[in-house]
Formats: C-alpha cells, structure tokens, sequence
C-alpha cells in the first residue's frame, strides 16, 4: 500500500499495490514540464490506484499533435497521477509520501533524446526511445 499528493496537499491519492520500478523519461517534453532531466514515473494498474480527494482540482494539457499529456494540481502546480494507457495510470515518483521504500530506477525511456548535460548513473536499462514490453 502507498499513498501520496501534491504540493499543496490538496489532490491525495491511494495505491493498493507494492511499488518497485521507477521509469525516468528523458525526453525534451518531459525535460520542460519539469525544468529537470525528465520526469520520474510509476506505473500502477488502474484497479490499483484511487484518489482520495481533490480530483476537482486536476488540470490536463494536451501537446498539440501528439498523444502527450500531464496532469497537474491548479492550486499548486504540481504534476500528478494520471492515464498512461487504457489499464495503467502513471504516478510521478516525486508525489509518493509513504510505501514507495523499494522504489528504484529500472528503466530510463527516450534517451536518445534526453540533455547533453544529464548524465544516467544508475543501473537502470537505458532505451533510446519508449519502453515496450
């Protein structure tokens, strides 16, 4: 079990599930969004997760011509869970507050696009562009 929210603590959520791997994405949309290297996710089956409260308060933005897509808190600005695909939310790694102990770096996704200046350093398998399974 874990749980999680935002910034502002007004978007809380619930996930039924042991958390373990970590995807980072690297990509130059991710990269902006956060200001970072990219942004650091879990994914969790859509059985799995549950918000407590604030779901009033998420915004979306949709990049124009393509399929990405984040959610954000419009109180705090903070990103939040969100769809990955149609059986799996993606949560940001950033927002878990309690259960993610076993978390850890497993795969890095679009390195072939990620920044000159970010430098992976963990044991993470590195692909050059989206994880398929």
């Amino acid at each position: 079990m874990a749980s999680g929210e935002c910034n502002c603590g007004a978007g809380q959520f619930e996930i039924d599930a042991d958390l373990s791997g970590v995807f980072v994405c690297h990509c130059s949309i991710c990269r902006r969004f956060t200001g970072s290297n990219g942004i650091a996710v879990v994914l969790v089956a859509n059985e799995r997760f549950r918000w407590l409260r604030g779901t009033e308060l998420i915004e979306t933005w949709k990049k124009p011509n393509t399929q990405w897509q984040i959610w954000f808190c419009k109180v705090c600005g903070s990103a939040v869970p969100g769809e990955n695909d149609a059986v799996r939310m993606f949560v940001p790694a950033g927002s878990i507050t309690q259960g993610g102990d076993a978390l850890k770096v497993i795969h890095h996704v679009w390195v072939g696009s990620k920044a000159v200046w970010d430098e992976i350093a963990d044991a993470g398998q590195q692909h050059t562009e989206a994880f398929r399974r």
